[in-house]
């Protein structure tokens, strides 16, 4: 009988836990459980600190030295306390309840924290508490980690596309020879994309909501039925914790804000796998070169290889990525009548989701950082493809009201070997004027390039 091993990074069933942990390190204490137990602790602190300062008689603003003490419990949030809760837990099977006990036990040496102790979780349904600390977790691991590592992959493009924008490169559309572009163009063209995906990304305001067991302040309005819980929800929300308030829900925030940032980090996962793709391609043309590390073996029986894994292992994650988050997207906007728990068992994926994401990220930075152009090999894919000069050659004489220029380049072109000799030839014998057949006469596959490195600098 096989002995199950320990747990360890070499024994976990997920890949981000073992082999690629410390590629995705910085989500880890954003949107693991401990994450999330950091948000709740931070979301009842403020709702407690909030209901001190609304000006209830029965709850004092609290001093100084307690509000320190309190938002000191989440600044120095640590594993013990983690564990803490999770020991609670036992006890309570239910995690939310967990965090509020664990709360009020740090409250024992403090008179005032602990006479006001039933303020703690006062009105809230759990996930009052879930979502914000969901959404909390979402804007942290967006702004340190998913937009400063797509920015990145953004920056780097545009150094290659910059560098390279005049650098000539046969395009290949429907996989056959086509108009010549340059290389810096065609990066170029990623870049572009890019930064419209991460701009979405970006603009996704993320919701929240604090407003009882369906939506409607029931528990709020049987203690306080004078109070403005709505504007005192909105204030703790946006002024405190720094969201987007949500005054229309059931028991849960509906999600659909969560769905909108998924997509759009689908959306930039699918442009980075085109992307991951033509240049796996490129390689297999020649176009680039891997540099390749002292020691490092591309096949176990093959010893000329450098394999593009790098490219390979993004596309790979990206698809990992995508579907996950495609199932988060279309699940989680959806619950039963005022609420179902199905939501709850999806939404601890959301760190494996966008987990593979930034291990597609991080393994597509390694893959550009090896490239190298080849210049020698674009120049001579080039030069073995005269026939794409059929396209200006036909182009001038419709200029000039020439009988039949497509089909006569048709046929000197399709499906033959075209040589430079053939081209010239060809144009010597059109009734053009001199100085355009001086122009035509001097064009390359190389030359034929139009606005393409202008672009590219532009990015």
């Amino acid at each position: 009988m096989t002995t199950s091993p320990t747990l360890s990074a070499i024994s976990a069933l997920s890949p981000l836990d073992g082999r690629y942990a410390s590629r995705v390190a910085p989500l880890r204490p954003l949107l693991s459980e401990y994450g999330l137990m950091h948000r709740r602790v931070q979301v009842e602190v403020e709702w407690f600190i909030a209901l001190s300062d609304a000006g209830f008689a029965e709850f004092k603003p609290l001093s100084e030295a307690s509000r320190g003490l309190l938002r000191g419990l989440v600044t120095r949030f640590s594993e013990a306390d983690a564990n803490a809760i999770k020991d609670i837990e036992k006890t309570t099977n239910h995690d939310v309840k967990a965090v509020e006990y664990w709360l009020k036990s740090r409250f024992d040496a403090n008179p005032e924290l602990k006479a006001a102790g039933e303020f703690v979780h006062f009105a809230c349904t759990s996930e009052d508490i879930n979502n914000t600390s969901h959404g909390l977790m979402l804007k942290a691991a967006r702004a340190e980690v998913l937009l400063p590592t797509l920015d990145r992959i953004s920056a780097k493009l545009s150094e290659m596309a910059h560098s390279l924008a005049a650098v000539p490169m046969l395009s290949r559309t429907h996989g056959q020879t086509a108009s010549p572009t340059t290389v810096g163009k065609e990066i170029a063209n990623v870049v572009a994309r890019l930064r419209n995906a991460r701009a979405r990304i970006a603009d996704v305001k993320l919701l929240a909501k604090m407003n009882g067991a369906v939506g409607n302040y029931n528990a709020h309005l049987s203690a306080w039925p004078e109070h403005d819980w709505e504007a005192f929800s909105q204030r703790v929300i946006e002024q405190q914790l720094g969201l987007t308030f949500n005054p229309y829900t059931i028991q849960i925030e509906p999600h659909d804000y969560m769905a909108e940032l998924f997509d759009a980090v689908t959306r930039a996962n699918t442009i980075l796998i085109d992307w991951s793709r033509d240049v796996w391609g490129y390689v297999s043309l020649g176009y680039f070169k891997q540099r390749t590390k002292a020691g490092e073996i591309g096949s176990s029986t093959m010893p000329h290889k450098v394999n593009p894994i790098d490219f390979e292992n993004a596309e790979g994650n990206f698809g990992l990525a995508n579907a996950l988050l495609t199932h988060l997207s279309q699940k989680l906007p959806i619950s039963r009548w005022q609420r179902d728990l199905t939501d709850s068992t999806v939404l601890r994926n959301m760190g494996v989701a966008l987990g593979y994401a930034v291990l597609g990220y991080e393994s597509l930075l390694k893959g550009l950082d090896k490239l190298e152009i080849n210049e020698a090999g674009l120049a001579e894919d080039l030069d073995s493809a005269w026939e794409v000069l059929a396209e200006p050659i036909q182009t001038v004489m419709r200029r000039y009201a020439l009988p039949n220029p497509y089909e006569r380049l048709k046929e000197l072109t399709r499906g033959k070997a075209i040589t430079r000799e053939a081209i010239a030839e060809f144009i010597a014998g059109l009734e053009l004027p001199e100085a355009e057949k001086t122009r035509l006469l001097a064009m390359t596959p190389g030359s034929y390039t139009g606005k393409a490195a202008e672009l590219a600098k532009k990015i």
